[in-house]
């Protein structure tokens, strides 16, 4: 997943224009992502981080490209002008401008598994709205915190404590993004993590 992480950011710095059609200038901005069913079928949790939300839009622009199922959730519930208030709500984006988006993004904040990896990847701090995150390894480390949506002040608590934050780079905690190499090598017999393999940015269809 690293691997990947650093092939396609790469991909996306040279493809992607969704900052300057977005507007968005380097690390001032809030990434949200939201679609959970635990987050977005429960009235009172989608009402807590869109709340949450909203009061950090108050500083700094919060960008919400607005899942499918979490729109549909927001138009049963008729919570559609919560995530209008302050939050800039867009539609859902192509790969490698969710990377762009993530890269540049001041904080992220997300109930996404794979989103609170890549936040590292790029090391981006992240703010998990969930009750338990898989990778306890970057709440340790300081790259990632959690903050249950059980109240608007407990979100927004998290939020700003994560965009004050400066986690330390410490070694890898996935690797060294060579990883396909290493495995090619044993696979082949060759020497494997040699790092002769020159890393191409690979145009994506979005």
């Amino acid at each position: 997943m690293y691997d990947a992480a650093l092939l396609y950011g790469s991909a996306a710095e040279q493809q992607s224009r969704v900052l300057e059609r977005l507007r968005l200038a380097n690390s001032e901005y809030v990434l949200a992502t939201i679609h959970r069913a635990e987050n977005t079928d429960d009235r009172k949790r989608l009402h807590i981080i869109l709340g949450a939300l909203g009061e950090i839009a108050r500083d700094l622009p919060v960008i919400l490209p607005l899942h499918p199922r979490t729109r549909y959730a927001l138009t049963d519930q008729e919570h559609i002008h919560l995530a209008s208030t302050g939050i800039r709500v867009i539609d859902p984006v192509g790969y490698l401008d969710m990377i762009m988006l993530e890269k540049h993004a001041r904080l992220i904040a997300t109930d996404s598994g794979g989103v609170q990896k890549e936040a590292y990847f790029h090391r981006v701090p992240c703010v998990t709205y969930r009750d338990a995150t898989e990778w306890t390894e970057l709440v340790d480390m300081g790259w990632n915190r959690l903050a249950p949506p059980r109240d608007i002040e407990t979100v927004v608590e998290g939020l700003r404590d994560g965009m004050e934050s400066s986690p330390s780079i410490e070694s890898p905690a996935f690797g060294d993004g060579h990883a396909a190499e290493y495995i090619a090598g044993i696979i082949t017999g060759s020497k494997g993590g040699s790092h002769s393999v020159v890393r191409r940015p690979v145009a994506v269809q979005q």
